[in-house]
């Protein structure tokens, strides 16, 4: 690496957005006749398809999204990425496309992150380089049917907190009139069409005083399944932690890491289960949201039936569950703290 791609860019890094910032590589793969090809850096952020793409037409598409932080160290850390590879080849069998393998999938997010390193937050800014890696079908097509070629790309950005406030902030969710996903559909497929079909829930959410929309189950609208960009979790009475169990539920990494934590480190009880929330509201003691942007929300209310239910602090509080739990996974995320799991993944920047 050469010195100018090591001179941090100058950026108002504790003031960034979750936006859209054009760095200055981004990693590029093709399949075609069902081979992948071995992928390159290249530096053009445009990609040129065809009219006819099915990516276009039928959503025949899916993403993931991580992160790359800078320790105290200076040390460049990942955070579980061998378990976002595993979902993106899961989700891409699902879509018919020819699944990314592991190795590739490494490949063009270490590289990434590796020549961008210039736009890699530094640590204590509280921002991160965000890394979507994304995969489409391409090519001339017209009828329903999978694409005949498909390219696979990583790009990244630096980004400051998804939700406006930094670090741990509160948010609140609305329950509207739409539902985000079928069981045996695609819900827990990290899918386009997912995302898009839930913009008008989430702006109706907005415009009812919520930061994002809550989802039930599409079958009985009675259990809680997840937010519109997050897993939900719950802390509840009886030093239960508990997270809803549904086939419409993205298996989020973060989630599944919380979990984990929540038994070994506050030695809670663990729960994954259907959450039948009308029934059960008076025995939450603590919401939050969380994701690879999210990381840990807590949710201080919830709109329901057109009814707001407050959670710990009458709603204006960040509970105890939630703070240790976002501390305990920031600092592994960080380096700041040992990593008994082996969760985390240098990128060796030279």
């Amino acid at each position: 690496m050469n010195q100018s791609n090591m001179e941090k860019k100058v950026l108002s890094w504790d003031n960034l957005g979750f936006d859209y910032i054009k760095t200055d590589y981004r990693f590029a793969a093709t399949n075609v006749d069902g081979q992948w090809s071995e992928g390159e850096l290249i530096t053009d952020e445009f990609m040129r398809i065809h009219e006819g793409s099915p990516a276009l037409h039928y959503s025949q598409q899916c993403f993931e999204g991580l992160k790359a932080q800078t320790a105290k160290d200076g040390s460049v850390l990942l955070f579980r990425p061998e378990m976002n590879a595993e979902r993106f080849y899961m989700t891409a069998e699902r879509l018919m496309m020819p699944p990314v393998p592991s190795e590739l999938f490494m490949k063009g997010v270490e590289e990434t992150v590796r020549a961008n390193y210039a736009w890699i937050p530094p640590y204590g800014s509280g921002a991160s380089l965000y890394i979507r890696p994304l995969l489409i079908g391409v090519g001339e097509n017209m009828g329903l049917r999978p694409a005949q070629q498909y390219d696979f790309r990583v790009i990244v950005s630096p980004v400051g907190p998804y939700y406006k406030g930094g670090g741990i902030s509160l948010i609140s969710l609305a329950v509207t009139d739409f539902d985000r996903a079928a069981p045996l559909g695609t819900g827990k497929f990290k899918a386009g069409a997912n995302y898009a079909g839930g913009l008008l829930s989430t702006q109706t959410a907005k415009d009812m005083g919520a930061n994002e929309a809550l989802y039930l189950d599409s079958a009985e609208r009675k259990y809680l399944d997840e937010a519109g960009s997050a897993n939900i979790l719950l802390a509840m009475t009886n030093n239960r932690f508990v997270t809803p169990k549904s086939k419409a539920i993205l298996p989020s990494v973060t989630r599944r890491s919380i979990m984990i934590l929540a038994e070994e480190e506050l030695k809670m009880n663990i729960e994954e289960r259907p959450v039948a929330i009308r029934e059960e509201m008076s025995e939450i003691e603590e919401m939050a949201a969380c994701g690879t942007a999210a990381v840990i929300s807590p949710v201080g209310k919830i709109c329901i039936d057109n009814q707001w239910h407050k959670f710990y602090g009458d709603g204006e509080s960040v509970g105890p569950v939630m703070q240790k739990l976002y501390d305990s996974l920031t600092q592994i995320q960080k380096g700041e703290k040992e990593d008994p799991y082996g969760w985390v993944k240098e990128v060796k920047i030279s």
